[in-house]
Parts: structure tokens; sequence; C-alpha cells
């Protein structure tokens, strides 16, 4: 399409090109036309072509012409669905279609639209935006006003919907979709009965081309039962995925098949006609319909956020029912919780020393990455296995959980102090997590610092103390940049152990084990149940935490490789380092140095907490189709709830609205069990 003055006036352009019977194909004048008229008043269009009738004829001799034998079925059928039954094929396709426009045929009104209107979406709005007594009066000028009759139009229209038909049966055909729904096994198959109820349709057009649907018809009215049982489908089988986990490409298949079933219904509600004044309706809602299905056809953002919404729910589904034992109650799961991070604090310490004394191994970037990487790993899997706690592993699991709290039907309605009493358990938890690492990694590292120096007769933190309190100074370091990069390892651990978790469901994973014949012959049944069971409670923590560990083992290697200055902060290691750092400088350190490092030690707790949380609580609302925006009182309630009750954020005291507080993490917890 060559480019036009765009100063033209629709009067200029139509007198330029049909002041006589133009015979062109070209569409630049009705490009032309198109840009002129968006930068008009559209009722002096109207009255031009009333008070030019010459022209008026020419212009609708001239579209006659232009659409004549052009298909557009492409559009119903292509247009806006999904085309690869993969998100990333799917999402490399559209970037390239971007990039560079697809060729097309140009027999179809495809064609057309591409070449006609550079921007489809702004030119639809444009003309949703216009008076509809306006629209429907241009449409009775042209003569279109009932082209929704036309038998040509209406085989086109009964094509799409079985080219639809026919690839949404095969596609719902498939093993692991059926999977998805197995209510449906005792019945019909939807999809099937649909396919044959259009080819019904097709097969009486074929007979009586004048053939007219309306809503009291028998046929439309089996169709649309048809149509309604395959999208309930589809329904059930997301549901049912909490159940039986999902797959991206089964994510992306349930999507495609909801997709061409809802545009099979657009379809088929064009061709009912029950009043003289749905003709001129159901033509309008055809142009708009090809128009909107056009726009959208590449559009990116609409289909990450399909494509990955339900993953996404599924991933925080599982960290939500984990995060509810992270959540205290009473005086004891409260001492519990510290007694259980007393003892993540201990290996960390001893972790603090390791990675301080591999650092003396001479080697590689490369050599020190995967010692960083297997010294944090292997401890962060030992504390898992020995049901110990990392505080900073909680955000990301517990995120989830209040998301989910919020999500219940009724909850976000509910008030918001006995919500605001549950976000005050939650705090305490964290604090108390907090406060067991920190006190246990600190002396822990000192007393086995202390020891190698009784042992070996050398304080080996002299060399490195300089650096360790220089780490722990935010304005000598980037120790609060660091302290975040772990925030979003942490939240990265979190999305590792959904997914794990929801794999394993999908690919039935335990129940393979249990019911594997070699592993039942060799060590026994009871064996075989036993590894079954461990495998589905602990594989996704101990593949989080292994990954956790390799992510902060080699981000500084990694950094210095790069030439970035690149490291993590972690709250339970910077108190652990704090030691060292001391010892290697004997405890004389000036009073700045000490009280910097140590608020400093909680400034990186802090920013630990506060990147995971907030991005696992982002991807926990954005899962659940909730936004920030409507919990908005919730937060307001929780604040004014702190101001009343600060130390509750702290100390487990009793209060009446535990019982109300407990129902709602229960109601969580319950939600899984009966799916199971």
């Amino acid at each position: 399409m060559k480019l036009f003055n765009s100063s033209t006036s629709f009067e200029s352009a139509l007198k330029k090109y049909f002041s006589f019977r133009n015979e062109t194909l070209s569409l630049d004048p009705f490009a032309e036309i198109l840009e002129s008229v968006k930068k008009s008043d559209f009722a002096d269009l109207l009255s031009f072509f009333r008070a030019n009738t010459e022209i008026l004829e020419n212009f609708k001799y001239y579209l006659q012409n232009i659409f004549k034998g052009k298909a557009f079925n492409l559009s119903l059928t292509e247009a806006n669905i999904l085309s690869e039954n993969a998100f990333i094929p799917e999402l490399k396709k559209r970037i390239l279609n971007k990039v560079l426009p697809p060729v097309v045929n140009e027999n179809t009104i495809w064609y057309m639209i591409d070449n006609v209107s550079l921007t489809p979406k702004k030119d639809l709005g444009f003309f949703h935006n216009l008076p509809e007594n306006e629209i429907d009066e241009l449409f009775r000028l042209l003569e279109i006003s009932d082209f929704i009759v036309s038998p040509e139009v209406k085989k086109e229209m009964l094509f799409s919907m079985n080219i639809l038909s026919w690839r949404v049966t095969g596609a719902a055909m498939e093993v692991e979709v059926v999977r998805m729904a197995p209510e449906y096994r005792k019945f019909d198959n939807p999809f099937l009965a649909l396919q044959n109820e259009l080819e019904e349709l097709a097969a009486d057009f074929e007979k009586d081309n004048q053939l007219q649907l309306n809503s009291k018809n028998s046929r439309y009215k089996q169709i649309k039962i048809y149509i309604e049982q395959c999208l309930e489908f589809v329904n059930i089988a997301f549901k049912n995925s909490s159940k039986y986990g999902i797959s991206g490409k089964i994510n992306q298949s349930l999507l495609k098949i909801r997709q061409q079933v809802q545009r099979i219904f657009e379809i088929i509600q064009l061709l009912v006609i029950d009043e003289e004044k749905d003709v001129l309706l159901n033509s309008k809602q055809l142009v708009f319909n090809i128009l909107s299905y056009k726009s959208h056809r590449n559009n990116i953002s609409e289909l990450i956020n399909d494509s990955t919404r339900l993953i996404s729910h599924l991933i925080t589904n599982h960290t939500a029912e984990t995060g509810t034992h992270y959540i205290t109650s009473s005086r004891k799961e409260y001492m519990t919780m510290f007694y259980k991070a007393s003892g993540g604090g201990i290996i960390v310490g001893a972790l603090c020393v390791l990675k301080m004394l591999y650092g003396y191994i001479p080697g590689s970037d490369f050599s020190h990455a995967f010692l960083y990487s297997m010294n944090y790993a292997m401890g962060f899997v030992m504390i898992y296995l020995m049901g110990f706690t990392l505080a900073t592993k909680q955000p990301a699991m517990t995120a989830a959980t209040m998301t989910k709290v919020l999500a219940e039907e009724g909850n976000i309605k509910s008030s918001s102090t006995e919500f605001a009493h549950l976000v005050s358990k939650l705090f305490r938890s964290q604090f108390i997590a907090f406060v067991g690492n920190v006190l246990l990694s600190f002396p822990v590292a000192l007393l086995i610092i202390y020891g190698l120096d009784v042992f070996f007769s050398q304080n080996l933190a002299i060399e490195r103390s300089d650096k360790l309190l220089k780490d722990l100074d935010p304005f000598k370091s980037k120790a609060i940049l660091h302290a975040c990069i772990a925030g979003f390892y942490l939240f990265i651990s979190g999305i590792i152990s959904g997914n794990i978790g929801n794999n394993s469901v999908f690919y039935q994973i335990p129940e393979r084990i249990a019911k594997n014949i070699s592993i039942s012959r060799l060590f026994g049944k009871n064996f075989a149940k036993g590894l079954s069971k461990y495998y589905a409670k602990n594989w996704p923590g101990i593949v989080s935490n292994f990954w956790f560990g390799v992510f902060l083992g080699a981000t500084a290697p990694v950094g210095l490789f790069l030439g970035l200055d690149l490291d993590i902060r972690h709250i339970t290691f910077a108190a652990g380092n704090l030691a060292l750092g001391l010892y290697g400088k004997d405890f004389t350190i000036d009073s700045y140095t000490f009280f910097i490092s140590l608020v400093t030690v909680f400034l990186i707790g802090f920013f630990n907490f506060l990147v995971s949380f907030s991005l696992s609580m982002f991807l926990a609302f954005r899962s659940r189709k909730l936004n920030f925006g409507q919990v908005g009182e919730l937060y307001k309630g929780i604040f004014k709830y702190f101001l009343k009750h600060p130390l509750k954020f702290f100390l487990p005291i009793r209060s009446g609205l535990d019982k109300r507080a407990d129902e709602l993490m229960s109601s969580t917890k319950t939600a899984k069990s009966e799916e199971e």
C-alpha cells in the first residue's frame, strides 16, 4: 500500500476516485478514504453521500468489486485463536508476525484488512465510538445492511464452524486432555455431538441455501446445548488440574479448545434471525467481530496472561499448602518455630565457616562457584530434611497462603480485623524464625572459628575480616542490592518447589513409584509405598533448596566473570559473617563499624523478606485474578490493628480472634485434602 497525503479530505478523495465508475481492484483508494474519514466528522461523510448519489453509487460498485469472491473464513477460524499447542512456539510465532507480518492469500478479507488498516485496533475503536444510528445509516447507504442473510456469507460462516469443530474434536480426543475430565467418560462426547450437528446443519443448507435459523429452531437449540457442554468440559478440566496437575502443553490445548468453541458460539449467534432488526444488527456484528479478531491476533501480553495464569495458580497452590506450616497459632507452635530456626542457624553458622575456607582454595572462578554452590545446596537440603527452618524461605510460601485465604469465597469481604490478626500471627512467626536463625548462627560460627584457631594455632579469619565487615556496611558496599538479589532467589526457589509439586502430580510420579514392579520385587511393596510417600512429601523441597543453594553460591563468581559487582546477602549468613569478621579483628573494631554491621544484618533480613514476599504475593494475586486495589481496606485494617496491638506482631499473645483466624487457615488446608 503506497503512502498518501494524510491531509487529504474524504470529499476530495471520493471525488478523485469515484466521480466515475472506477474499475480498479487496488486497495489504495479505500485506505486513503478510511484515513481521511477518521480525521473528520462522520456525520459529514453521511451528508456527503446523501448529497452525491452518483459518487455513492460508484463507491458501492468499487466495494462490490474489491470484496467479490474474497473468503473470510480465515478471519473466523485463525484470527485471535492459538495456532500452536505449546507456549514457546506460539510466543515465537507472534513475535515474528509482529516484526515481519506473514504473507497472506490476496483473495481473502484477511489480506484486505492488513492492507487497508495499518492499526485495526484503533480503527475498531473509532467505529465503536460512533453513534449507533450513524453506523446503521452507513450500512444502509452502502446497501450492506442485510449481507448476513446472503447465501455466500452463510456458506462461509457454516464452513468456518465446521473447520473449528473438526479441529476442536481432534484436540479434545487426545488422551491427556480426556484424562483431565474423567467425569465425561460415562457420557457421550459433546465435541463429537457438536460436530455431527454442525455437519447436518451444513447439509441442510446445501439442500436449501435460503435456510434461516431462529432462536426457536430445534437444531440451533441442540447446537447451543452441545457448546455449553463443551465449555463445561474445559472448565472441569481446568478445575481438575489441582488434583491431576497440568503441563504447559495441556494448558495450551485447553485454552485453544475453549477459544475455538467460543468462536463457534459467536458465529452461530450471528446466523440467528428472530426479527427484521436482527439482520442489520448481525451484519454489523460480523464486521466488528472480524476486525476485533484481527486486531488481537498477535497480542503478546494476552498470550502471556492466558497461558501462564493457570500454571502460576497451581504453583502457588502447592506453596500455599506448604505455607500453612509456617504460621504459628499457639505458644507451643511459636517456641517450636524458634527451635527449628535455631537448628537452621546452627547449620548456617557452619556453612559460613566452610565458605570462608573454600575461598582459600586456589582455583578458577568456576571451581569456586561449584564449591560455594554445593556448600549452600547441601546445607539447605540438610536443614530441610532435618526439619529445621531457614527463616527467609518462609515468605515465598506464606504469601501464597495469605492470597489463597483471601481468594476463598467471601474471605475478601470478611472483617479486615480478622485478617489483620492472621497477618500478626504470620509476622510473629517470621520474627521468631529470624531470631532463631540469627541467635544461633552468630555463636556457632564464632565457636567453630575459635575451635579451628585452637586446633591449628592460627586465626583463619584474619585475611577475610576486612571484606566481611565491609560487606556489612551499606555505605561502602551494595549490601541492600545484594539482599534484594537473595530475596529474588528465594522467590524463584518457591516457584521451583511449586512447579516440581505440580509436575509430580501431573506425571503421577508417586503412583509410578508405588506400583513399580522392579522396585517392589527388589525391595518389597512396603518399601515402594514408603518411597512413594517420601517422594511426594519431600522431593519438591529438596529440589528447591538445592537450586536455591546453587543460585546463592554461583552469583558472586558469575558476577566476577562478567565484570559485575553481583553477590548475595542473607540475614542468617550475614550474622555468621559478622562473627567471623569480629574474630578476625580480635574484637577490636570501632563502635561505628560494630553498630552499622549489626543494623545491616537486620536490614538485610528486611529486604530478603520484602522482595521474596512481594514477588510471591504478586504472583499469587495474579494467579487468582485478584488485584491489590481489592484489598486496600485490608491493608488499612492491618495497620490499625498493629497500632492497637503491636506486641501481637512479635509475641504469641492470646486473642479472641484466634479461633476465626484458625478457621481461615483451615479452609485453605481442607480444600486440598478434599480434592485429593
